[in-house]
């Protein structure tokens, strides 16, 4: 069985930050409007 599920919310919020703490998978993050900012 797969399992599939996504991240919803308000830009700059940690969506990308909740990612990679959870899949350790190192998504990308960049200082532009409606980019995350680490």
């Amino acid at each position: 069985m797969a399992l599939t599920a996504g991240i919803v919310g308000l830009p700059n919020v940690g969506k990308s930050t909740l990612f990679n703490a959870i899949t350790q998978a190192g998504a990308e993050s960049a200082n532009y409007p409606f980019c995350t900012i680490d």
